[in-house]
């Protein structure tokens, strides 16, 4: 494409209207630059409107680096030391945002997902940045110092370029892998992207646990080395709730996700239980720890049947055994189109930790979950999307 203006029209292009790319362009306006915030969806912040059911889990009071996944587990150290949750609570609470801790470190609003977005909507405001939602975005070019940017029918030119489209999770609110395409053409590697924070789903035997559609049970999941507890839920695809969805981040296609269902039982449990209540059945003794249905569920899967006084020590130990180690194979996930983010995504190896720039390619930048960083469930994507492009920000308000 030819070049089309020998002056930029801005000092900074961001791309995608997403919790990033709204709080980046914002600090960057008000620091002084010209900034254009572009998207193609019809209004800006569409995720954060759904997040938390409706309500936005906006950070987490216990973010670390060792709780986001990356091929460079130390990448994101940098930026979540610089823009802590206690800097985005400040800003919360300077715009009478009221909120409460849920559970786990979890901050959300008292009200709704919408005054987040009138809040970065307004940092905007205050930054003067020209926001423009509702055309595609086209050609992207860069050369003689300028990323050239075709919106609808315009042409926009600026020495910056910042990545904030997001991944393609949640492809129903307009998600694509529009930022990796543009990676890739400025030399970037891009990890294999791939659907996170997503219910898995049972087939063959194991779809037998879809009659407990609905069940729900306080455990403790595995998958590789990584344990949650929380909350495990049946559904009639497979399994979801927040521990599954926390291992989901971490399973591969072929290995297998293990479920203790006595997290709180002491070991041995059901030996102690048979002398003190020998002539109970396995069914009613489970159904003292978990959900009636799930109880007996597990407990016809075991095949012990009769009074446990009737079994021997070595026939109890193997059953709690399996009950401590449920072993499930999932046969896949529910796919991009139910995952919270997305896992993988432009390689951290062509990025400073400091900038979030493009070490190979002046003025370009990524942030959020364009980039290879995810987070765990609750608050940490969030957190990692204010601390990116907080990072981003600040090296955007001295360049070039």
């Amino acid at each position: 494409m030819a070049p089309t203006h020998d002056v930029p029209t801005h000092d900074v292009i961001v791309l995608g209207a997403g919790a990033a790319g709204l709080f980046c362009a914002g600090l960057v306006g008000q620091r002084g630059k010209r900034v254009a915030l572009l998207d193609h969806a019809d209004e800006p912040g569409k995720k954060i409107l759904i997040s938390g059911g409706g309500r936005c889990n906006f950070t987490n009071l216990h973010t670390a680096p060792d709780r986001y996944l990356s091929e460079n587990p130390h990448f994101a150290r940098s930026a979540l030391s610089r823009y802590t949750p206690a800097d985005f609570i400040a800003l919360v609470e300077r715009y009478g945002i009221a909120w409460h801790e849920k559970t786990l470190g979890q901050l959300f609003c008292d009200g709704s997902a919408k005054q987040i977005v009138a809040m970065l909507v307004q940092e905007c405001r205050a930054g003067a940045v020209d926001l423009r939602c509702g055309e595609p975005v086209g050609a992207v070019e860069h050369g003689d110092g300028l990323f050239r940017v075709t919106y609808g029918a315009q042409i926009l030119a600026a020495p910056a370029l910042v990545i904030a489209c997001g991944g393609p999770s949640i492809p129903k609110l307009g998600a694509t892998g529009f930022a990796y395409d543009l990676a890739r053409r400025f030399g970037l590697k891009v990890v294999q992207p791939r659907p996170a924070l997503v219910p898995l789903t049972l087939a063959g035997e194991e779809a037998l646990f879809r009659e407990l559609s609905g069940v729900s049970a306080d455990v403790v999941a595995r998958a590789g080395k990584a344990a949650f507890r929380e909350a495990a839920l049946f559904t009639h695809r497979g399994l979801s709730g927040p521990a599954i969805l926390q291992v989901s981040s971490y399973w591969r296609p072929g290995t297998a996700v293990d479920i203790d269902f006595l997290p709180d039982q002491p070991q041995d449990w059901l030996l102690m239980t048979k002398r003190e209540r020998p002539r109970t059945g396995l069914a009613r003794v489970l159904g003292a720890a978990l959900p009636e249905r799930l109880a007996v569920r597990l407990a016809e899967r075991i095949g012990l049947d009769g009074e446990l006084g009737q079994k021997q020590d070595k026939a109890l130990r193997a059953a709690e055994a399996q009950l401590r180690r449920w072993t499930f194979m999932p046969s896949g996930s529910e796919g991009f189109a139910k995952a919270e983010v997305t896992a993988g995504g432009i390689s951290t190896a062509g990025l400073s930790s400091r900038t979030m720039a493009a070490t190979a390619v002046p003025g370009l930048f990524a942030i959020g979950e364009a980039v290879d960083v995810t987070g765990w469930l609750g608050g940490y994507n969030f957190q990692w999307a204010w601390a990116s492009a907080h990072a981003a920000a600040t090296a955007l308000a001295d360049f070039p």
